[in-house]
């Protein structure tokens, strides 16, 4: 069976271990932006899943600059464990939404820090204008730069539902010219998502698997207080996964996924505070060690199933 420094896929971990030559941690920041879907460019709201925080609960204070921002989260985290590299990770709402010369300033301030080995951005694919791609492409020169791109299903009638406001033709459009540019490119999904089915998460799988990307999240599908999302959860309209359905389904998606693929993510834990359902997400440890014993037991590892076509 492949095997990854004893894993059966292609962890980040492993990925930043064969790059950087030992363990690295993410420091995630707040820009201070805000997203074409909440400020009435294309809708308001957000997304249907998205809380307050714009997906980034767990960042640091946009209150404070860059570079406070990574000194106190790097004193937070080396004080549990010795630790000398970081990547920063722009996490909150949408990253590239905002004048190029802001975004310079606050990357350059980001790159520029010396614990800081590589730049992750987490932004929308219509929010990638080609200043911004230049930009992004420039930086790249100085340290590594990842753009994570928010996909969440190529199901159009699921991405209207969770009001994405973008159509996939332009999230093919983004990661072309991200990828012309030399930029590394990480995909948001989200397993679980309302009226969509175990192959038609599968099918999100097989398309990204026959597209250029580096890495992928397979993100669980969280009901978070305050989200439209929900108000149609607590109707009745949709149910949430079960935890032994979700780690079958995971190791579904990693025998679909081609193994040069980085997986940055497999499951998620959302803010005890505002977490809704499912509850058992909240155990995040547990889970991942349930879905490394599954593998085990199924025999299962990044890309089997394309090794039997």
């Amino acid at each position: 069976m492949t095997s990854w420094n004893g894993k059966p896929y292609h962890s980040l971990d492993y990925m930043l271990k064969e790059r950087f030559g030992e363990k690295v941690y993410k420091v995630t920041l707040n820009g201070g932006m805000s997203c074409p879907n909440r400020d009435g460019t294309i809708g308001h709201g957000g997304c249907i899943f998205c809380s307050e925080g714009g997906s980034g609960d767990f960042a640091a204070s946009a209150a404070l600059s860059i570079h406070e921002q990574i000194d106190s989260q790097i004193a937070m985290l080396s004080a549990k464990r010795p630790i000398h590299k970081y990547i920063a990770y722009f996490q909150a709402y949408t990253n590239t939404y905002a004048p190029v010369p802001y975004l310079e300033k606050i990357f350059q301030e980001a790159i520029s820090h010396p614990g800081i080995v590589a730049l992750s951005i987490g932004t929308r694919p219509d929010c990638l204008e080609d200043d911004v791609v230049e930009l992004l492409s420039r930086l790249n020169m100085v340290k590594p730069v990842w753009v994570e791109l928010g996909l969440q299903t190529i199901h159009e009638s699921t991405a209207a539902y969770i009001r994405r406001g973008y159509h996939l033709s332009c999230f093919e459009d983004s990661l072309k010219r991200l990828r012309t540019a030399g930029l590394e490119v990480v995909v948001h999904t989200i397993l679980g998502l309302p009226g969509e089915s175990r192959e038609d998460m599968l099918a999100t799988m097989d398309y990204l698997n026959a597209r250029d990307i580096q890495g992928i999240k397979l993100q669980l599908l969280h009901v978070l207080k305050g989200t439209d999302l929900a108000y149609d959860y607590l109707a009745g309209k949709f149910k949430v996964l079960e935890r032994t359905e979700y780690i079958d389904l995971v190791a579904d998606c990693l025998e679909h996924l081609d193994p040069s693929i980085v997986i940055h993510r497999v499951t998620g834990d959302g803010p005890k505070d505002l977490l809704i359902a499912p509850l058992w997400a909240s155990r995040k440890r547990e889970v991942l060690n349930l879905l490394h014993h599954r593998l085990k037991e199924r025999q299962s590892f990044q890309g089997k199933a394309l090794e039997r076509v």
